[in-house]
Protein backbone atom coordinates (compact mmCIF):
# COMPACT_ATOMS: atom_id res chain seq x y z
CA UNK A 1 0.00 0.00 0.00
CA UNK A 2 1.73 3.56 -1.33
CA UNK A 3 2.01 5.55 1.36
CA UNK A 4 0.93 9.32 0.29
CA UNK A 5 1.89 11.05 3.78
CA UNK A 6 5.56 9.87 2.83
CA UNK A 7 5.16 10.82 -0.56
CA UNK A 8 4.30 14.52 0.06
CA UNK A 9 6.55 15.33 2.93
CA UNK A 10 9.53 14.09 0.38
CA UNK A 11 8.18 16.40 -1.98
CA UNK A 12 8.18 19.23 0.27
CA UNK A 13 11.88 18.61 1.17
CA UNK A 14 13.08 17.98 -2.35
CA UNK A 15 10.92 21.17 -2.81
CA UNK A 16 12.72 22.83 -0.15
CA UNK A 17 16.37 21.65 -1.59
CA UNK A 18 15.64 23.18 -4.93
CA UNK A 19 14.66 26.04 -4.09
CA UNK A 20 17.81 26.52 -1.60
CA UNK A 21 20.44 25.96 -4.94
CA UNK A 22 18.19 27.79 -6.86
CA UNK A 23 18.97 30.53 -3.81
CA UNK A 24 22.44 30.45 -3.54
CA UNK A 25 22.97 30.39 -7.60
CA UNK A 26 20.71 34.01 -7.28
CA UNK A 27 23.33 35.20 -4.69
CA UNK A 28 26.56 33.68 -6.67
CA UNK A 29 29.12 36.75 -6.99
CA UNK A 30 26.46 38.83 -4.62
CA UNK A 31 23.82 39.23 -7.27
CA UNK A 32 19.92 39.23 -6.14
CA UNK A 33 17.21 39.57 -8.37
CA UNK A 34 13.47 39.12 -6.56
CA UNK A 35 9.77 40.42 -6.69
CA UNK A 36 8.45 41.90 -4.65
CA UNK A 37 4.38 42.68 -4.00
CA UNK A 38 2.77 45.21 -1.80
CA UNK A 39 0.50 42.79 -0.46
CA UNK A 40 -0.44 38.98 -0.85
CA UNK A 41 -4.43 39.38 -0.31
CA UNK A 42 -6.05 42.23 -1.92
CA UNK A 43 -10.35 42.90 -3.34
CA UNK A 44 -11.24 42.70 -6.52
CA UNK A 45 -11.56 46.82 -6.63
CA UNK A 46 -7.68 47.59 -5.33
CA UNK A 47 -5.02 47.26 -7.10
CA UNK A 48 -1.17 45.41 -7.04
CA UNK A 49 2.21 46.81 -7.14
CA UNK A 50 4.99 44.38 -8.31
CA UNK A 51 8.33 45.08 -7.81
CA UNK A 52 11.34 43.27 -9.65
CA UNK A 53 14.29 44.91 -7.40
CA UNK A 54 17.87 43.76 -8.48
CA UNK A 55 21.27 44.72 -7.25
CA UNK A 56 22.98 45.06 -10.05
CA UNK A 57 22.38 46.73 -13.86
CA UNK A 58 21.21 44.39 -16.07
CA UNK A 59 19.82 44.04 -19.64
CA UNK A 60 17.33 42.84 -21.65
CA UNK A 61 14.64 42.19 -18.84
CA UNK A 62 11.29 39.81 -19.42
CA UNK A 63 8.28 40.45 -17.59
CA UNK A 64 5.75 37.52 -16.71
CA UNK A 65 2.72 37.10 -18.03
CA UNK A 66 0.17 39.05 -15.57
CA UNK A 67 -2.60 36.53 -16.61
CA UNK A 68 -5.82 37.63 -14.41
CA UNK A 69 -4.24 40.79 -13.64
CA UNK A 70 -4.53 43.91 -16.11
CA UNK A 71 -1.46 45.90 -16.30
CA UNK A 72 -2.75 50.04 -15.34
CA UNK A 73 0.73 51.43 -15.28
CA UNK A 74 4.35 50.54 -15.63
CA UNK A 75 6.64 49.17 -16.29
CA UNK A 76 8.58 52.13 -14.66
CA UNK A 77 12.03 52.34 -14.37
CA UNK A 78 13.88 53.23 -11.12
CA UNK A 79 17.62 53.27 -9.92
CA UNK A 80 19.04 54.27 -6.48
CA UNK A 81 22.79 54.57 -5.79
CA UNK A 82 24.82 55.52 -2.60
CA UNK A 83 27.78 55.64 -0.76
CA UNK A 84 28.06 54.86 3.18
CA UNK A 85 31.55 54.77 4.97
CA UNK A 86 33.27 53.91 1.34
CA UNK A 87 30.37 51.61 0.28
CA UNK A 88 28.52 51.69 -2.87
CA UNK A 89 25.08 50.47 -2.47
CA UNK A 90 23.14 49.95 -5.92
CA UNK A 91 19.31 48.92 -6.35
CA UNK A 92 17.27 49.11 -10.14
CA UNK A 93 13.57 48.21 -10.01
CA UNK A 94 11.22 47.64 -13.08
CA UNK A 95 7.64 48.60 -11.58
CA UNK A 96 3.75 47.90 -12.58
CA UNK A 97 0.48 48.71 -11.27
CA UNK A 98 -1.70 45.50 -11.53
CA UNK A 99 -5.29 45.49 -11.65
CA UNK A 100 -7.02 42.03 -10.95
CA UNK A 101 -9.86 41.24 -13.21
CA UNK A 102 -11.42 38.28 -11.39
CA UNK A 103 -11.45 36.23 -8.36
CA UNK A 104 -9.38 33.42 -6.90
CA UNK A 105 -5.81 32.63 -6.76
CA UNK A 106 -3.93 33.81 -9.45
CA UNK A 107 0.08 33.25 -9.34
CA UNK A 108 2.95 35.63 -11.11
CA UNK A 109 5.17 33.77 -13.07
CA UNK A 110 8.91 34.60 -12.96
CA UNK A 111 10.95 37.08 -14.77
CA UNK A 112 14.33 37.05 -15.68
CA UNK A 113 17.03 39.31 -16.60
CA UNK A 114 20.80 38.94 -17.64
CA UNK A 115 23.12 40.54 -15.34
CA UNK A 116 27.02 40.11 -16.33
CA UNK A 117 25.95 37.65 -18.87
CA UNK A 118 24.29 35.81 -17.29
CA UNK A 119 20.24 34.31 -16.78
CA UNK A 120 18.47 35.68 -13.53
CA UNK A 121 15.00 34.61 -12.48
CA UNK A 122 12.90 35.22 -9.48
CA UNK A 123 10.61 33.27 -7.51
CA UNK A 124 7.18 32.76 -8.51
CA UNK A 125 4.52 34.46 -6.18
CA UNK A 126 0.68 33.83 -5.32
CA UNK A 127 -1.83 36.29 -4.61
CA UNK A 128 -5.40 36.08 -3.31
CA UNK A 129 -7.78 38.36 -5.17
CA UNK A 130 -11.54 38.51 -2.97
CA UNK A 131 -14.72 40.21 -3.54
CA UNK A 132 -14.59 43.93 -3.53
CA UNK A 133 -14.19 45.48 -0.22
CA UNK A 134 -15.95 48.48 1.23
CA UNK A 135 -13.29 50.63 1.89
CA UNK A 136 -10.22 50.12 -0.56
CA UNK A 137 -6.79 51.05 -0.47
CA UNK A 138 -5.31 53.59 -1.78
CA UNK A 139 -5.53 53.11 -5.65
CA UNK A 140 -2.46 54.69 -5.99
CA UNK A 141 0.53 55.52 -3.40
CA UNK A 142 2.44 58.68 -4.05
CA UNK A 143 5.11 56.74 -5.68
CA UNK A 144 3.08 54.87 -8.43
CA UNK A 145 1.44 58.17 -9.24
CA UNK A 146 5.52 59.90 -9.15
CA UNK A 147 6.87 56.76 -11.04
CA UNK A 148 4.30 57.23 -14.20
CA UNK A 149 4.53 60.85 -14.28
CA UNK A 150 7.86 61.31 -13.73
CA UNK A 151 10.79 60.60 -16.59
CA UNK A 152 14.40 61.60 -17.62
CA UNK A 153 15.25 61.13 -20.89
CA UNK A 154 18.52 61.92 -22.88
CA UNK A 155 18.08 62.56 -26.54
CA UNK A 156 20.87 61.77 -28.64
CA UNK A 157 21.32 63.59 -31.53
CA UNK A 158 23.08 61.22 -33.32
CA UNK A 159 24.47 57.01 -32.24
CA UNK A 160 26.42 56.55 -35.14
CA UNK A 161 28.51 59.35 -35.82
CA UNK A 162 32.40 59.37 -37.25
CA UNK A 163 34.89 59.32 -35.55
CA UNK A 164 35.62 63.09 -34.02
CA UNK A 165 32.74 63.98 -35.08
CA UNK A 166 30.05 66.39 -33.02
CA UNK A 167 26.95 64.76 -31.07
CA UNK A 168 24.38 66.34 -28.78
CA UNK A 169 22.95 64.70 -25.74
CA UNK A 170 20.00 66.70 -24.26
CA UNK A 171 19.04 65.78 -20.77
CA UNK A 172 14.82 66.50 -20.18
CA UNK A 173 13.17 65.90 -17.19
CA UNK A 174 9.59 65.07 -18.24
CA UNK A 175 6.60 65.57 -15.95
CA UNK A 176 2.95 65.22 -16.01
CA UNK A 177 0.57 67.99 -15.20
CA UNK A 178 -0.55 65.63 -12.63
CA UNK A 179 1.83 66.39 -10.60
CA UNK A 180 4.76 68.67 -9.80
CA UNK A 181 8.22 68.86 -9.16
CA UNK A 182 9.69 71.42 -5.98
CA UNK A 183 13.66 70.15 -6.25
CA UNK A 184 15.87 68.00 -7.47
CA UNK A 185 19.73 67.26 -6.78
CA UNK A 186 21.92 65.38 -9.04
CA UNK A 187 23.29 61.79 -7.15
CA UNK A 188 25.45 60.65 -10.47
CA UNK A 189 26.69 62.98 -13.54
CA UNK A 190 28.01 61.07 -16.24
CA UNK A 191 31.82 61.08 -16.67
CA UNK A 192 31.75 60.40 -21.23
CA UNK A 193 34.70 58.50 -21.15
CA UNK A 194 36.51 58.19 -24.45
CA UNK A 195 34.53 61.60 -25.46
CA UNK A 196 35.49 65.00 -26.09
CA UNK A 197 33.41 67.10 -24.00
CA UNK A 198 31.68 70.59 -23.12
CA UNK A 199 28.83 71.37 -21.25
CA UNK A 200 26.48 73.85 -23.06
CA UNK A 201 25.06 76.13 -20.04
CA UNK A 202 21.75 76.08 -19.30
CA UNK A 203 20.14 79.69 -18.67
CA UNK A 204 17.33 79.00 -16.23
CA UNK A 205 15.14 76.09 -16.13
CA UNK A 206 12.03 76.89 -18.37
CA UNK A 207 9.14 74.55 -18.30
CA UNK A 208 7.42 73.88 -22.02
CA UNK A 209 5.08 71.67 -23.27
CA UNK A 210 5.94 68.30 -24.72
CA UNK A 211 4.53 64.95 -25.34
CA UNK A 212 5.91 61.84 -23.95
CA UNK A 213 4.77 58.02 -25.95
CA UNK A 214 1.95 60.45 -26.86
CA UNK A 215 0.50 61.69 -24.00
CA UNK A 216 0.85 65.55 -22.97
CA UNK A 217 3.61 66.38 -20.48
CA UNK A 218 5.52 69.36 -19.53
CA UNK A 219 9.46 69.31 -19.75
CA UNK A 220 12.91 71.39 -18.59
CA UNK A 221 16.45 70.88 -20.07
CA UNK A 222 18.51 70.52 -17.10
CA UNK A 223 21.96 69.92 -19.09
CA UNK A 224 23.36 70.24 -22.53
CA UNK A 225 26.48 68.59 -23.62
CA UNK A 226 28.37 68.09 -27.07
CA UNK A 227 30.39 65.68 -27.21
CA UNK A 228 32.82 64.51 -29.60
CA UNK A 229 34.24 60.73 -29.84
CA UNK A 230 37.88 59.98 -29.43
CA UNK A 231 37.76 56.25 -30.06
CA UNK A 232 35.85 54.29 -32.65
CA UNK A 233 33.34 51.28 -32.02
CA UNK A 234 30.78 51.30 -28.97
CA UNK A 235 30.97 53.72 -26.24
CA UNK A 236 28.82 54.19 -23.54
CA UNK A 237 27.28 57.14 -22.13
CA UNK A 238 27.12 56.44 -18.57
CA UNK A 239 23.17 57.82 -17.54
CA UNK A 240 22.37 60.96 -15.55
CA UNK A 241 20.70 60.37 -12.43
CA UNK A 242 18.71 62.64 -9.94
CA UNK A 243 16.99 62.69 -6.81
CA UNK A 244 13.34 64.32 -7.31
CA UNK A 245 10.66 65.92 -4.73
CA UNK A 246 7.63 65.32 -6.21
CA UNK A 247 4.10 66.66 -5.44
CA UNK A 248 1.55 64.48 -5.96
CA UNK A 249 -2.06 65.53 -5.13
CA UNK A 250 -4.46 63.85 -2.71
CA UNK A 251 -7.69 64.68 -3.97
CA UNK A 252 -8.29 66.24 -0.61
CA UNK A 253 -8.67 69.34 0.49
CA UNK A 254 -7.61 71.42 3.88
CA UNK A 255 -9.42 73.34 6.25
CA UNK A 256 -8.71 76.20 4.38
CA UNK A 257 -10.17 74.41 1.04
CA UNK A 258 -6.40 74.24 -0.50
CA UNK A 259 -5.45 71.25 -2.31
CA UNK A 260 -3.76 68.64 -0.33
CA UNK A 261 -0.52 67.37 -1.67
CA UNK A 262 1.50 64.31 -0.46
CA UNK A 263 5.43 64.86 -0.87
CA UNK A 264 7.51 62.08 -1.77
CA UNK A 265 11.39 61.46 -3.07
CA UNK A 266 12.45 59.78 -6.36
CA UNK A 267 15.17 58.76 -8.06
CA UNK A 268 15.16 58.68 -12.27
CA UNK A 269 17.84 57.86 -14.53
CA UNK A 270 18.12 58.77 -18.01
CA UNK A 271 19.55 55.33 -18.51
CA UNK A 272 22.83 53.80 -20.54
CA UNK A 273 23.06 54.92 -23.82
CA UNK A 274 25.05 53.43 -26.61
CA UNK A 275 26.79 54.94 -29.66
CA UNK A 276 28.09 53.16 -32.08
CA UNK A 277 31.14 55.13 -33.31
CA UNK A 278 32.30 54.96 -37.17
CA UNK A 279 36.16 54.91 -37.87
CA UNK A 280 37.68 57.32 -40.75
CA UNK A 281 37.73 55.05 -43.53
CA UNK A 282 41.42 54.75 -44.83
CA UNK A 283 40.23 54.61 -48.64
CA UNK A 284 41.82 57.66 -50.15
CA UNK A 285 43.20 58.88 -47.02
CA UNK A 286 45.38 61.64 -47.75
CA UNK A 287 49.06 61.38 -46.16
CA UNK A 288 48.76 64.75 -44.52
CA UNK A 289 45.72 63.84 -43.21
CA UNK A 290 46.08 64.72 -39.50
CA UNK A 291 42.84 64.33 -37.66
CA UNK A 292 40.20 67.01 -38.85
CA UNK A 293 37.09 66.45 -39.13
CA UNK A 294 34.00 68.84 -40.56
CA UNK A 295 33.77 71.38 -42.85
CA UNK A 296 36.95 74.06 -42.96
CA UNK A 297 38.69 77.25 -45.13
CA UNK A 298 42.49 76.57 -45.37
CA UNK A 299 44.81 80.01 -45.76
CA UNK A 300 48.10 81.14 -45.91
CA UNK A 301 48.70 85.21 -45.93
CA UNK A 302 51.61 87.54 -44.91
CA UNK A 303 51.23 91.22 -44.08
CA UNK A 304 53.09 91.84 -46.70
CA UNK A 305 55.42 90.90 -49.97
CA UNK A 306 57.87 93.25 -49.86
CA UNK A 307 60.46 94.72 -47.30
CA UNK A 308 64.06 95.73 -46.70
CA UNK A 309 66.44 93.27 -44.86
CA UNK A 310 66.09 93.09 -41.05
CA UNK A 311 62.55 94.36 -41.06
CA UNK A 312 60.14 91.72 -40.22
CA UNK A 313 56.55 90.40 -41.57
CA UNK A 314 53.79 87.89 -40.35
CA UNK A 315 52.87 84.75 -42.04
CA UNK A 316 49.56 83.23 -40.61
CA UNK A 317 48.40 79.89 -41.25
CA UNK A 318 44.57 79.97 -40.37
CA UNK A 319 41.83 76.85 -40.37
CA UNK A 320 38.14 77.98 -40.06
CA UNK A 321 34.81 76.57 -39.95
CA UNK A 322 33.05 74.12 -38.08
CA UNK A 323 34.24 71.01 -36.64
CA UNK A 324 36.71 69.45 -34.19
CA UNK A 325 38.84 72.76 -34.08
CA UNK A 326 40.51 72.11 -30.85
CA UNK A 327 41.55 68.60 -31.78
CA UNK A 328 44.33 68.47 -34.62
CA UNK A 329 47.35 70.45 -35.54
CA UNK A 330 47.70 72.53 -38.16
CA UNK A 331 50.27 72.90 -40.95
CA UNK A 332 53.31 73.82 -40.46
CA UNK A 333 55.02 76.41 -42.60
CA UNK A 334 58.42 75.45 -44.39
CA UNK A 335 60.16 78.65 -45.37
CA UNK A 336 64.05 79.14 -47.11
CA UNK A 337 66.99 79.14 -44.71
CA UNK A 338 68.15 82.87 -45.80
CA UNK A 339 64.83 83.67 -43.64
CA UNK A 340 64.50 83.67 -40.18
CA UNK A 341 61.54 82.57 -38.57
CA UNK A 342 60.55 82.42 -34.56
CA UNK A 343 58.12 79.90 -33.13
CA UNK A 344 54.38 80.58 -33.87
CA UNK A 345 51.98 82.68 -31.90
CA UNK A 346 48.80 79.96 -31.41
CA UNK A 347 45.56 81.76 -31.85
CA UNK A 348 42.18 80.36 -30.68
CA UNK A 349 39.27 81.51 -31.62
CA UNK A 350 36.72 78.97 -30.81
CA UNK A 351 32.85 79.10 -29.62
CA UNK A 352 30.67 75.73 -28.78
CA UNK A 353 26.74 75.72 -29.11
CA UNK A 354 24.44 72.69 -29.68
CA UNK A 355 25.99 72.61 -33.42
CA UNK A 356 29.59 71.98 -31.73
CA UNK A 357 32.68 74.08 -32.35
CA UNK A 358 32.78 76.97 -35.18
CA UNK A 359 35.34 79.64 -35.52
CA UNK A 360 39.06 79.60 -36.57
CA UNK A 361 42.41 78.38 -35.43
CA UNK A 362 45.64 79.58 -36.46
CA UNK A 363 49.42 80.02 -36.06
CA UNK A 364 51.57 83.69 -36.76
CA UNK A 365 54.86 82.90 -37.53
CA UNK A 366 57.51 86.23 -37.17
CA UNK A 367 59.40 86.32 -40.30
CA UNK A 368 63.07 88.34 -40.49
CA UNK A 369 64.82 88.48 -44.25
CA UNK A 370 68.59 88.59 -43.78
CA UNK A 371 69.70 89.02 -47.38
CA UNK A 372 68.38 90.91 -50.03
CA UNK A 373 66.67 88.54 -52.83
CA UNK A 374 63.44 87.24 -53.81
CA UNK A 375 62.13 83.90 -51.33
CA UNK A 376 59.43 81.98 -51.86
CA UNK A 377 57.19 80.53 -49.60
CA UNK A 378 55.75 77.10 -50.59
CA UNK A 379 52.22 75.93 -51.22
CA UNK A 380 51.31 74.21 -48.10
CA UNK A 381 48.16 71.49 -48.02
CA UNK A 382 45.73 70.97 -45.27
CA UNK A 383 43.17 68.00 -45.56
CA UNK A 384 39.89 66.98 -43.72
CA UNK A 385 37.26 64.59 -43.53
CA UNK A 386 33.35 65.89 -44.30
CA UNK A 387 31.13 63.79 -42.44
CA UNK A 388 28.45 65.45 -44.46
CA UNK A 389 29.73 63.96 -47.49
CA UNK A 390 31.95 60.75 -46.54
CA UNK A 391 34.27 62.24 -48.31
CA UNK A 392 37.95 63.58 -47.69
CA UNK A 393 38.82 67.00 -49.46
CA UNK A 394 42.28 68.78 -49.84
CA UNK A 395 43.36 71.94 -49.48
CA UNK A 396 46.18 74.06 -51.11
CA UNK A 397 47.27 77.39 -50.52
CA UNK A 398 48.94 79.83 -52.89
CA UNK A 399 52.62 80.38 -53.49
CA UNK A 400 54.39 83.87 -51.72
CA UNK A 401 56.72 85.22 -53.06
CA UNK A 402 58.37 87.93 -50.62
CA UNK A 403 60.76 90.33 -52.10
CA UNK A 404 63.77 91.39 -49.77
CA UNK A 405 64.68 95.49 -51.65
CA UNK A 406 67.51 96.44 -50.02
CA UNK A 407 70.41 95.02 -47.67
CA UNK A 408 73.30 92.74 -47.99
CA UNK A 409 73.48 90.28 -50.53
CA UNK A 410 74.03 86.67 -50.02
CA UNK A 411 77.59 85.29 -50.46
CA UNK A 412 76.42 82.33 -52.13
CA UNK A 413 74.30 83.87 -54.68
CA UNK A 414 76.04 87.45 -55.08
CA UNK A 415 76.86 88.72 -58.59
CA UNK A 416 77.68 92.51 -57.66
CA UNK A 417 81.45 91.48 -57.09
CA UNK A 418 83.96 90.65 -59.73
CA UNK A 419 85.60 86.96 -59.20
CA UNK A 420 89.21 89.40 -59.81
CA UNK A 421 88.56 92.01 -57.35
CA UNK A 422 89.01 92.54 -53.64
CA UNK A 423 86.87 95.67 -53.99
CA UNK A 424 83.59 95.82 -52.34
CA UNK A 425 80.85 97.30 -54.46
CA UNK A 426 79.63 100.53 -52.56
CA UNK A 427 75.66 101.18 -53.08
CA UNK A 428 74.22 104.10 -52.40
CA UNK A 429 70.83 104.15 -51.11
CA UNK A 430 70.04 108.42 -51.86
CA UNK A 431 69.59 109.67 -48.02
CA UNK A 432 73.45 109.95 -46.95
CA UNK A 433 73.62 113.65 -46.81
CA UNK A 434 71.01 116.48 -45.61
CA UNK A 435 70.66 119.98 -45.42
CA UNK A 436 71.22 121.65 -41.75
CA UNK A 437 67.36 123.20 -40.80
CA UNK A 438 67.53 126.24 -40.28
CA UNK A 439 64.27 126.16 -37.73
CA UNK A 440 64.45 123.92 -35.24
CA UNK A 441 60.67 124.21 -34.03
CA UNK A 442 62.04 124.63 -30.49
CA UNK A 443 59.51 124.93 -27.58
CA UNK A 444 59.74 126.65 -24.69
CA UNK A 445 59.97 124.97 -21.14
CA UNK A 446 58.24 126.66 -18.27
CA UNK A 447 58.34 125.64 -14.17
CA UNK A 448 55.74 126.36 -11.90
CA UNK A 449 56.53 126.89 -8.17
CA UNK A 450 53.28 125.52 -5.63
CA UNK A 451 54.17 127.93 -3.06
CA UNK A 452 52.40 131.16 -3.33
CA UNK A 453 50.68 129.75 -5.80
CA UNK A 454 46.53 129.44 -5.82
CA UNK A 455 46.36 126.23 -4.62
CA UNK A 456 48.73 127.13 -1.90
CA UNK A 457 45.93 129.14 -0.71
CA UNK A 458 43.19 127.12 -1.38
CA UNK A 459 44.75 124.09 0.87
CA UNK A 460 45.83 126.74 3.59
CA UNK A 461 42.53 127.68 3.97
CA UNK A 462 40.77 124.49 3.66
CA UNK A 463 41.15 123.55 7.74
CA UNK A 464 39.26 126.98 8.18
CA UNK A 465 36.38 126.22 6.00
CA UNK A 466 35.93 122.71 7.89
CA UNK A 467 35.15 124.00 11.51
CA UNK A 468 31.98 125.09 10.64
CA UNK A 469 30.85 122.16 8.75
CA UNK A 470 32.24 119.88 11.92
CA UNK A 471 30.21 121.66 14.22
CA UNK A 472 27.07 122.13 12.81
CA UNK A 473 26.96 117.96 11.87
CA UNK A 474 28.06 117.82 15.79
CA UNK A 475 24.43 119.08 16.45
CA UNK A 476 22.49 117.32 14.04
CA UNK A 477 23.85 113.71 15.43
CA UNK A 478 23.49 115.28 18.98
CA UNK A 479 19.54 116.31 18.00
CA UNK A 480 19.30 112.51 16.54
CA UNK A 481 20.62 110.33 20.03
CA UNK A 482 18.12 112.84 21.66
CA UNK A 483 15.03 112.01 19.63
CA UNK A 484 13.73 108.64 21.58
CA UNK A 485 10.98 107.86 20.24
CA UNK A 486 12.41 108.44 15.96
CA UNK A 487 14.82 106.62 16.87
CA UNK A 488 12.79 103.49 18.13
CA UNK A 489 10.74 104.29 14.36
CA UNK A 490 13.70 104.12 12.56
CA UNK A 491 14.81 101.04 14.20
CA UNK A 492 11.50 99.11 13.15
CA UNK A 493 11.76 100.70 9.54
CA UNK A 494 15.15 98.92 8.94
CA UNK A 495 13.85 96.06 10.28
CA UNK A 496 10.90 95.75 8.15
CA UNK A 497 12.74 96.02 5.33
CA UNK A 498 15.56 93.63 6.76
CA UNK A 499 13.16 90.69 7.13
CA UNK A 500 11.39 92.13 3.71
CA UNK A 501 14.84 91.26 1.71
CA UNK A 502 15.34 88.05 4.09
CA UNK A 503 11.90 87.14 2.69
CA UNK A 504 13.27 87.55 -1.02
CA UNK A 505 16.10 85.70 -0.39
CA UNK A 506 13.36 82.31 1.17
CA UNK A 507 11.50 82.37 -1.82
CA UNK A 508 10.86 78.78 -3.00
CA UNK A 509 11.57 77.52 0.77
CA UNK A 510 7.48 78.00 2.09
CA UNK A 511 8.55 77.53 5.74
CA UNK A 512 11.42 80.38 6.02
CA UNK A 513 10.01 82.65 3.49
CA UNK A 514 6.43 82.62 5.34
CA UNK A 515 7.72 83.59 8.54
CA UNK A 516 10.34 86.31 7.64
CA UNK A 517 7.33 87.67 5.49
CA UNK A 518 5.50 87.72 9.07
CA UNK A 519 8.55 89.08 10.92
CA UNK A 520 8.44 91.96 8.34
CA UNK A 521 4.86 92.90 8.74
CA UNK A 522 4.43 93.02 12.28
CA UNK A 523 7.85 94.99 12.52
CA UNK A 524 6.40 97.69 9.90
CA UNK A 525 3.02 97.91 12.65
CA UNK A 526 5.42 98.45 15.69
CA UNK A 527 6.78 101.02 13.74
CA UNK A 528 3.77 103.01 12.64
CA UNK A 529 1.22 102.01 15.50
CA UNK A 530 3.69 102.04 18.49
CA UNK A 531 2.06 98.76 19.79
CA UNK A 532 3.97 95.81 21.24
CA UNK A 533 3.97 92.53 19.39
CA UNK A 534 2.30 90.85 22.37
CA UNK A 535 -1.11 93.15 21.28
CA UNK A 536 -1.39 91.81 18.16
CA UNK A 537 -4.60 90.37 17.00
CA UNK A 538 -6.03 90.76 13.43
CA UNK A 539 -9.26 92.95 14.93
CA UNK A 540 -6.95 95.20 16.91
CA UNK A 541 -5.20 95.64 13.91
CA UNK A 542 -8.30 96.44 11.82
CA UNK A 543 -9.66 98.83 14.43
CA UNK A 544 -6.24 100.90 14.88
CA UNK A 545 -5.37 101.27 10.66
CA UNK A 546 -8.97 102.13 10.25
CA UNK A 547 -8.54 105.06 13.22
CA UNK A 548 -5.61 106.32 10.98
CA UNK A 549 -7.18 106.49 8.01
CA UNK A 550 -6.16 103.86 6.25
CA UNK A 551 -8.42 102.45 3.40
CA UNK A 552 -10.72 99.74 3.72
CA UNK A 553 -9.21 97.66 0.83
CA UNK A 554 -5.76 98.38 1.79
CA UNK A 555 -6.63 96.81 5.72
CA UNK A 556 -7.87 93.69 4.00
CA UNK A 557 -4.52 93.06 2.06
CA UNK A 558 -2.74 93.38 5.05
CA UNK A 559 -5.02 90.84 7.32
CA UNK A 560 -4.75 88.60 4.32
CA UNK A 561 -1.52 88.28 4.12
CA UNK A 562 -1.06 87.39 7.72
CA UNK A 563 -3.52 84.76 7.21
CA UNK A 564 -1.60 83.62 4.22
CA UNK A 565 1.15 83.16 6.78
CA UNK A 566 -0.63 81.32 9.42
CA UNK A 567 -2.04 79.44 6.40
CA UNK A 568 1.22 78.48 4.96
CA UNK A 569 2.14 75.91 8.28
CA UNK A 570 -0.38 73.58 7.48
CA UNK A 571 -0.88 73.67 3.75
CA UNK A 572 1.75 73.54 0.67
CA UNK A 573 1.99 76.89 -1.02
CA UNK A 574 3.43 76.61 -4.92
CA UNK A 575 6.41 79.13 -5.87
CA UNK A 576 3.89 81.51 -8.20
CA UNK A 577 1.91 81.72 -4.85
CA UNK A 578 4.73 82.89 -2.29
CA UNK A 579 6.14 85.31 -5.33
CA UNK A 580 2.52 86.72 -5.27
CA UNK A 581 2.31 87.52 -1.64
CA UNK A 582 5.55 88.70 -1.49
CA UNK A 583 4.86 91.85 -4.47
CA UNK A 584 1.26 91.54 -2.78
CA UNK A 585 3.35 92.70 0.81
CA UNK A 586 5.95 95.16 -0.90
CA UNK A 587 2.76 96.92 -2.58
CA UNK A 588 0.85 97.04 0.84
CA UNK A 589 3.46 98.56 2.95
CA UNK A 590 4.19 100.88 0.22
CA UNK A 591 0.36 101.84 0.14
CA UNK A 592 0.23 101.79 3.89
CA UNK A 593 3.06 104.10 4.00
CA UNK A 594 1.60 107.37 2.14
CA UNK A 595 -1.75 107.09 3.85
CA UNK A 596 -0.12 107.03 7.54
Amino acid sequence: MVDFKSITKLGLVLTVFLSSIWMMGQNNNGVTFEMKLSKPKLGLNERLRVDFVMNRDGDNFSPPDFNGFKVVMGPSQSISSSWINGVRSYSKSYSYTLAPTAKGKFSIKQASIVIDGETYKSLAQDVVVTAAVDKPSDQMTADDVADENLHLVAEVSKTNPYLNEAITVIYKLYVSPNISVSNYQPLDNPTYNNFWSQDIKVNGLSAQNGTYKGKPYRYAILKRVVLYPQKSGKLNIEPLSLDVTVDVPTGRRDFFGQKMYAQTNKTVSAGNRTINVKPLPLDNQPADFNGAVGNFDFAVTTSKTSLNATESLQATVEVSGKGNLKLFKLPELELPSALEVYEPEFTEGVRTNLAGMQGKVSNQYTIVPSFRGKYPISPLSFSYFNPSTGKYTTLTSDEIVINVLEGPLNASSSTNVSSNSNKQAVVSSGNEFNFIKLKPNLTGKTISYFFGSTSFYIWLLCPLLLIPIAIIFRKKRDAIAGDVVGNKIRKANKLARKYLSAAKKQLGNKDSFYVALERALHNYLKAKLKIETSEFSKDKITVLLTAKQVDETTVESFIALLKNCEAARYSPFSNVQMQADYDKASEVISIMDKQL
